[in-house]
């Protein structure tokens, strides 16, 4: 059963401006480890980065907390199952906050623009 729903769209431009200026300072801020090794291994790291970064926004829309209650963007991992689809790794917070729940995201990105949906479920 659907609960809520977070949707998210963002500018690669704003995602590489932020890497250019912050570096590794930001990825670290708002990426796993895995993440940061998974979009960097790819020919326009940027679009990979812009995707999750929309993933985190439409997750955190669609828990209703935003970044509060201890909530980070490390409190969520983005990942890709064998076949390339994606999927989330939740942190203990954000497990507290939705119980038995489950959170479906769906993601997709041009050149340009990256955006992404999350779907809290029971």
């Amino acid at each position: 059963m659907l609960d809520s729903v977070g949707i998210d769209m963002v500018e690669v431009k704003r995602i590489r401006i932020l890497m250019e200026k912050w570096g590794d300072r930001f990825l670290h801020r708002v990426f796993t480890p895995w993440e940061i090794a998974y979009c960097k291994s790819k020919n326009a790291p940027e679009q990979s980065f812009a995707a999750r970064f929309a993933a985190k926004e439409a997750i955190l829309k669609a828990i209703g907390t935003g970044l509060s209650q201890g909530i980070r963007w490390t409190s969520m991992e983005v990942v890709n199952d064998k076949n390339g689809s994606p999927s989330v790794k939740l942190g203990k917070r954000i497990k507290d906050k939705i119980g038995d729940k489950k959170i479906l995201i769906s993601m997709s990105h041009t050149k340009e623009y990256a955006v992404a949906q999350a779907v809290l479920v029971d």
